[in-house]
């Protein structure tokens, strides 16, 4: 938006010179990487929407996996939660706990240089998180202390030079070894916000320079599948300059690095146009989340890093439903552990992530979870959960079993013909009749688990009107009022674009000032009511068989808006996207979901130019 527009301009231009000066480019990662798009280069006519990451192949096994461990560990691990000051009083915290108990930093550098993890065990832990049935790791590589987890070469505060720990072991090494060995995915935590390294006030540029440069290390030695940031807020103590603009050049050059990694919108603002996924911490949402992938980040008790103090541990039971509940809303869970000074995971995130691995290994109940996404076509019922999975089936994890020969009441959204049923690990009958707003599914025995038993449903699926659409027709005018004769005319296969500060629709298309109008027509594959939803900013109105269903035409910072409309599957309907840009950021994605249509930028194959 409008907000010092120029002035990011000019910033985001002097980083990408910068990042170009200091030599700060490469290939993918590995010679096996293959480049689903090209990186975007800064200016106008590019388009920095990397893909659409509800489709991506690029993206596919995070959307499938659903479950990973976060580790949180540090040289603040060495305090385990409890600083002492030279008075006598207590302080505690864990991974905040130098700047929240103002330990001085000469202090701090001292207490970091006994730290000494000799009993952090890489394949020990990879396999706890298989055992929990974790499908990928995000590792702490650099938090806000600013203290590397690597022997980074940019400065010595890091595990190698500034520790106690072994100089020939690289824990970072060690990790990513075990992972590949045993078939799980390793990603990187890094924290933009650094306490530490003095550039990050006095010089930020060279500060950006320095973190291009490490994050260049942990790409190319450690080839993650995720980067995850943080610490990109608006705070003090110390100020926190980061930027939008800042956001988009790192984007831009972290692709270029990568082509397939997934990124968290904490790289930028976490906004909905931020990254590949949004992260809501300590939470679950309600529902699906519109317009992004999600992932929820959870402790298993009550901090991140290790506290010798804290034993409140969440139980078995409603970790497991936890990761059940979010997989049927179609995000992801990211549980943490803390290991303690040493590097010993504390038995009761053993126990419990155990726990949940045995109830996702027995039975097939993994199905509830791994490849499931949310079932639009039912509503969440009072009793559990329920999950759409491959294969026309719905998962049901039953909280609150009712006993034998008593209902479990579905209600449909949608019309639906459930075909069969079976709880998964018993060889009881299930009785499905229709009944009222939907189904009654009885049960004949008991519950096969007191966490959640998974009543496996089949049903027919509605045979989709699949089209042989080319996209929209596209006309772009180098004002916001859509007068005179467009600039460009063109077809675009989606509506999908990030133009961010420094792109546009197209080299004759001025970066500020613009506006865009698609129109055609939109096929849907099913008769179903259908909710059209757009990421937008500045302005948005959408027309669907000459019917206004989204109007915001209030100048806006990235903003998601939906609109609903009932269908008839195979049937052309017109449809009109009218969009301006007035200054600063510029972003327009259509996107769509249904009852049998799961949510994806709309596909060019059910659009048709005019």
């Amino acid at each position: 938006m409008s907000r010092s527009a120029r002035t990011l301009h000019l910033a985001l231009a002097f980083v990408v010179a910068l990042v170009t000066a200091i030599g700060l480019t490469g290939g993918p990662a590995t010679a096996a990487a293959t480049p689903t798009a090209a990186p975007a280069a800064a200016g106008p006519g590019t388009n920095y929407a990397y893909d659409d990451p509800f489709t991506s192949a690029r993206t596919q096994w995070w959307r499938d996996d659903h479950f990973g461990m976060f580790i949180h560990y540090g040289a603040y691990s060495q305090l385990q939660g409890t600083y002492t000051r030279p008075d006598g009083s207590v302080c505690r915290d864990a991974e905040w706990i130098e700047r929240n108990c103002a330990i001085p930093k000469a202090q701090y550098e001292d207490i970091a240089a006994q730290f000494n993890p000799a009993s952090f065990d890489a394949n020990a832990i990879v396999k706890l998180a298989k055992d929990a049935g974790q499908r990928y790791i995000v590792q702490t590589a650099k938090h806000h202390e600013g203290y590397a987890m690597w022997p980074t070469k940019v400065n010595t505060w890091n595990l190698r030079d500034h520790s106690s720990f072994s100089k020939s072991r690289d824990i970072l090494a060690e990790m990513k070894a075990a992972a590949d060995s045993q078939g799980i995915k390793f990603g990187l935590y890094y924290s933009i916000w650094d306490w530490h390294n003095p550039n990050f006030t006095a010089d930020f540029p060279q500060y950006k320079k320095d973190m291009y440069a490490q994050l260049k290390e942990l790409v190319d030695n450690y080839h993650p599948a995720v980067l995850w940031f943080d610490g990109e807020w608006a705070t003090d103590n110390p100020t926190n300059p980061w930027s939008t603009a800042d956001g988009e050049a790192l984007q831009t050059y972290l692709h270029g690095l990568d082509p397939n990694l997934v990124i968290n919108n904490r790289v930028d603002k976490r906004r909905v146009v931020d990254g590949d996924y949004g992260t809501p911490e300590q939470e679950i949402p309600s529902a699906p989340v519109g317009g992004q992938l999600w992932e929820s980040c959870m402790t298993l008790n009550d901090h991140w890093g290790y506290a010798s103090y804290d034993t409140n541990w969440k139980s078995a039971t409603t970790l497991t439903r936890n990761v059940v509940d979010i997989a049927s809303r179609g995000g992801n869970y990211l549980l943490n552990i803390g290991p303690d000074k040493t590097g010993a995971v504390p038995s009761g995130a053993v126990d419990r992530l155990r726990s949940m691995g045995s109830w996702l290994s027995a039975n097939g109940q993994g199905a509830a979870v791994y490849g499931a996404g949310a079932a639009r076509n039912v509503a969440t019922p009072a009793w559990g959960a329920v999950a759409s999975a491959p294969g026309n089936k719905l998962e049901a994890s039953v909280y609150a079993w009712p006993g034998a020969g008593k209902p479990l009441h579905l209600k449909a959204t949608a019309p639906l013909t459930i075909t069969g049923a079976r709880v998964l690990g018993s060889s009881q009958q299930v009785t499905v009749k229709a009944a009222g707003d939907g189904y009654d599914i009885t049960p004949s025995g008991a519950a096969v688990n007191a966490t959640a038993t998974v009543i496996e449903l089949t049903y027919a699926p509605p045979q989709p009107a699949n089209g042989n659409g080319t996209g929209l027709t596209a006309q772009y005018w180098d004002n916001t009022s859509f007068s005179g004769a467009p600039k460009v005319t063109r077809t675009d296969p989606t509506v999908n674009f990030a133009w961010r500060y420094l792109g546009s629709p197209d080299p004759a298309v001025p970066t500020d000032n613009f506006s865009a109008r698609w129109t055609g027509s939109v096929q849907p594959r099913y008769s179903r009511t259908y909710t059209f939803l757009t990421v937008s900013d500045d302005t948005v109105q959408v027309w669907v068989d000459g019917k206004q269903i989204i109007s915001n035409t209030t100048p806006h910072d990235a903003a998601v808006n939906t609109g609903t409309v009932t269908l008839q599957a195979g049937k052309k309907y017109s449809i009109r996207i009218d969009f301006t840009e007035r200054t600063g950021e510029a972003a327009m994605k259509l996107l769509w979901y249904a009852p049998d249509e799961a949510q994806r930028i709309v596909p060019a194959r059910q659009l048709y130019p005019s």
